[in-house]
């Protein structure tokens, strides 16, 4: 008995959507493991759509210098850690892409020129990479430098939550390894400034992610204070640099503003920062 044409033309549209489906799905895998394996920065040319918020606090501890003329556009590169890349953030935006939105909303000519934040990055890598000429010519398309480093060296990922059933650590030992990321620090900015001396360069300070945790929250708070009064001092000494203030967006919206892994911003936080950022180029 044949079988009925019908049928015949369902079986093949089935088979083929099948087939396709399977390719597609082998086709992300081996895009995700390869964003693991092999974790680069992203480029960003048109600003992606951000949620509608307005930060709880004013930018008024920001360090301020002469400031790109918004007028003239504004081309952003930015660099360092998984905060700079956008960890955490379920659209994907981070405080980069969401800061190029708010200013195109605002009738900025803006554009990211690309985003070189990586994953786990520290200092020394970050100290490494300026050598790379492919990196420096990226920073020299720039008018505006975002930078978020340190927060690895310091918390060293967040290991800090794996020593609490021992004994919680003090801010001494929070502190252990910032003489020496400050220093790294330091050589950072005074290059990056070399690389493009007419650039602005946005510092984003630290905030403490463990401020809910009983055993935490005073070690850590005096670690974060100590290393971003620390970071002020350098930015001070230097022309065309800001740091950003995020400590006191975080401090009493931990669980408004951290992501699942209790470490990165979600959405909203990232949003708060782009706002504070916009809020400082005013």
């Amino acid at each position: 008995m044949k079988p009925n044409s019908s049928s015949a033309s369902i079986w093949r549209i089935t088979s083929i959507a099948s087939i396709v489906a399977t390719l597609l799905l082998i086709g992300g895998f081996v895009y995700a493991i390869n964003d693991v394996i092999n974790p680069v920065g992203s480029t960003y040319t048109s600003g992606s759509s951000g949620q509608d918020n307005t930060a709880g606090s004013s930018a008024t501890d920001t360090a301020q210098t002469t400031v790109p003329s918004l007028a003239e556009g504004v081309r952003i590169v930015s660099l360092g850690d998984s905060l700079a890349k956008g960890t955490g953030d379920d659209a994907g935006s981070g405080f980069v892409r969401r800061t190029v939105s708010l200013l195109q909303q605002q009738g900025t000519d803006a554009k990211l020129v690309a985003n070189l934040g990586i994953n786990g990055q520290k200092t020394t890598a970050i100290l490494s990479s300026l050598d790379q000429a492919g990196v420096q010519h990226t920073l020299k398309q720039a008018n505006l430098i975002m930078l978020s480093i340190g927060a690895n060296d310091l918390f060293n990922g967040g290991e800090a939550l794996g020593n609490l059933e021992q004994e919680a650590p003090s801010a001494t030992q929070l502190l252990k390894a910032e003489p020496e990321t400050a220093v790294r620090l330091q050589k950072i900015l005074t290059k990056i400034a070399e690389i493009n001396p007419d650039a602005q360069i946005l510092y984003l300070g630290l905030y403490n992610p463990f401020g809910d945790l009983k055993e935490l929250r005073v070690p850590a708070n005096e670690a974060v204070t100590a290393w971003n009064t620390s970071v002020m001092g350098m930015i001070n000494e230097q022309q065309h640099m800001m740091l950003i203030p995020t400590f006191d967006l975080f401090q009493n919206n931990l669980s408004r503003y951290l992501s699942s892994d209790h470490f990165h911003p979600n959405g909203d936080g990232y949003e708060q920062i782009a706002t504070r950022i916009v809020q400082s180029l005013q």
